[in-house]
């Protein structure tokens, strides 16, 4: 088995789903040779499961194309849909869900299926608040960055340009 990257990504958000909502997004990468990196963001507006999107399009973002990533979260949401594959389905339906209704975060889920066909990705669910050290901590991260986020936030996907470099490049 190759060495494999983990990510641990957690999501949060203070009036999910309304205007005022406060969201923030983490992601802790360890390298196979246990360098880290830590990234985090948030956006405002937002909802918890665009949070958690977004942690794992920006966690896998972070890890070498071509790479094993270990992608820990508490969220059904992500994990399930990655390890089921919902998406082949939703494309297949033309971005409709089972019961035809258009697919939420659509955006999202594209830029996570492009992160998702550039690695091995194996989905990890683990329960939230019950003591995980690593979910913990990006739960942590993730409030933090939910306390005062930029208006708008910031395009999934890309550097928020607070490192500068990753450690994986």
């Amino acid at each position: 088995m190759p060495d494999r990257f983990r990510v641990v990504t957690d999501g949060a958000c203070s009036g999910n789903g309304t205007v005022d909502a406060r969201g923030g997004w983490a992601a802790i990468l360890t390298a196979p040779d246990g360098a880290e990196e830590v990234l985090s963001g948030g956006a405002r507006g937002t909802t918890n499961n665009r949070m958690e999107l977004t942690a794992a399009i920006e966690g896998l973002a972070a890890t070498p194309a071509g790479a094993a990533v270990d992608l820990v979260t508490d969220s059904a949401y992500v994990a399930n849909a990655i390890r089921e594959r919902w998406f082949d389905g939703w494309r297949r339906r033309s971005w409709r869900t089972s019961s035809r209704q258009p697919v939420a975060n659509r955006d999202l889920w594209e830029l996570l299926i492009e992160e998702l066909a550039r690695r091995e990705v194996t989905p990890t669910l683990v329960k939230g608040h019950a003591g995980h050290p690593e979910n913990e901590r990006a739960d942590k991260l993730a409030q933090a960055a939910a306390i005062d986020p930029p208006d708008g936030g910031r395009p999934p996907g890309r550097s928020d340009g607070q490192l500068g470099f990753s450690l994986f490049d």
